[in-house]
């Protein structure tokens, strides 16, 4: 173990656990509150398990979290798909000022690598 220890506190983020992991070249990262007592121990395998979920839980999410505010009414209006963690957000949108958004949305849902807009504007009624 390094002197003096390397950790960090429960309100971090992964991918700032993950940052001092790789920067200190650290396996494990005791987890401690203000006080300094042990909460518990991150390791690289449970911060890549995050990023190993599976494409139909991914898709799932995306569908629930970001899909539903592309489209409030008929949310199956927008395709999802995901394959080895890329998105795809297919089919129109209501508004394509909101593609910007769904992608940033859709790329904080944890395990998704990489987000394909494929989203057009809603077909006007005449």
């Amino acid at each position: 173990m390094s002197t003096p220890a390397v950790t960090v506190h429960p309100d971090a983020t992964l991918a700032q656990a993950a940052r001092i992991m790789a920067v200190q070249h650290v396996k494990r990262l005791p987890v401690v509150d203000r006080i300094g007592m042990l909460q518990g121990i991150v390791s690289r395998a449970d911060l890549l398990k995050v990023f190993l979920r599976p494409d139909d839980e991914i898709a799932d999410e995306i569908r629930r979290t970001v899909v539903f505010h592309l489209h409030p009414v008929a949310g199956h209006s927008v395709d999802v798909t995901v394959h080895e963690g890329v998105v795809t957000l297919r089919g129109p949108v209501r508004d394509t000022a909101l593609v910007p958004i769904a992608v940033r949305l859709a790329r904080a849902v944890e395990g998704v690598v990489d987000v394909d807009p494929q989203l057009t504007g809603a077909p006007t009624t005449v």
